[in-house]
């Protein structure tokens, strides 16, 4: 396969969507029994949490946990939305702003005003869009962010776009229920492929395509806590309770220069390996040997990797060891609890 081609198929029984970039496995999607993020309760506010200014609140899944609280007494009744997954036997981290996500367009209620995503760069084509957002809609009820995606859409499906969005925050913001409610259900897989994976690919829905395209060999593969590197150079990514510990090592070569090169490689391939593995939380990164004046040029070699990932993730610095600290957004499960 060249360039690139989304397949939407099965896994386990599971709904997952698997995105191969010049026949390689570059992100993958799996349907969980977990409330995935995005879901939108109607929650209960039920005790505060003293020292992190939090609040337990009561879902129709379980217990969630909203940060930064004011003014809320338990009984109270808000709109939360999920964040991302909790650790075993912790709460579900949600938060109070609620965001109404699709392919092109973010409605992001009490936030007001319209703002072009910066990397749609060409003037007329920004100008273009924001007239089909003013001639879609007049006195814009809530904030909107015009995403990439739109840079090479129709009018007609962005217009289509916003006003389906318009239409369901309408309808959550207004509902007059009470008690604890899920009011809107987090992206499956195959919606969060279309939703988020906007480059032009091929498509492919035949069942059985994970099969066809190689893709159940490449999540085999993830099983394994080893990946390579390149140049006999190898890590080994291994989630413990309290962290995900990752480990390079340069093979035979124990010189500086394959240390360097190792790190550097790393730097290029870990947002794609924890992207894959689902592997999120505090990590940390045992590198090889390298001179210290590397060390400028990994940093920034590894945050750039992380900008152009899709999940959020923190360089958080270095230790006193040379380890590498980072904190990443627990936007997925496990890809191996979820195998099982």
């Amino acid at each position: 396969m060249i360039g690139r081609t989304i397949i939407l198929d099965h896994l386990n029984g599971r709904e997952a969507a698997a995105l191969v970039v010049d026949g390689k496995l570059d992100d993958l999607l799996i349907a969980t029994d977990a409330p995935a993020p995005g879901t939108i309760y109607r929650a209960i506010a039920d005790r505060p949490v003293k020292g992190q200014g939090g609040m337990f609140l009561r879902t129709p899944d379980g217990a969630a946990f909203l940060r930064q609280i004011k003014g809320m007494a338990p009984g109270d009744e808000l709109l939360v939305q999920v964040t991302g997954y909790a650790d075993e036997g912790k709460a579900i981290p949600v938060q109070n702003r609620v965001l109404f996500k699709s392919r092109y367009v973010i409605v992001t209620p009490n936030a007001p005003g319209i703002n072009v995503s910066r990397s749609i760069r060409d003037d007329e084509r920004r100008e273009e869009i924001l007239a089909v957002v003013h001639d879609t809609v007049e006195n814009m009820p809530h904030g909107i962010i015009i995403r990439s995606s739109c840079e090479h859409a129709d009018a007609e499906d962005i217009a289509d776009d916003l006003l389906s969005m318009l239409g369901l925050a309408d309808q959550v913001l207004n509902d007059d229920g009470t008690g604890g409610e899920k009011l809107v259900e987090g992206d499956k897989p195959h919606l969060l492929a279309w939703r988020d994976w906007v480059e032009p690919a091929e498509i492919v829905t035949d069942d059985g395509g994970f099969e066809t395209h190689a893709v159940l060999d490449a999540i085999d593969a993830l099983e394994s806590p080893r990946f390579e590197l390149g140049a006999g150079a190898f890590a080994y990514v291994e989630p413990t309770r309290a962290l995900v510990a990752v480990d390079v090592n340069t093979g035979k070569d124990t010189s500086m220069t394959a240390g360097t090169k190792a790190n550097f490689a790393l730097a290029k391939g870990l947002p794609r390996e924890l992207r894959l593995r689902g592997l999120g939380g505090q990590i940390v990164l045992d590198l090889a040997p390298m001179p210290k004046k590397d060390r400028r040029g990994f940093e920034s070699a590894l945050k750039t990797a992380l900008r152009n990932d899709s999940i959020e993730t923190v360089f958080v610095g270095w230790t006193p060891l040379g380890h590498v600290e980072l904190q990443r957004k627990r936007a997925r499960l496990p890809v191996t609890e979820l195998l099982k």
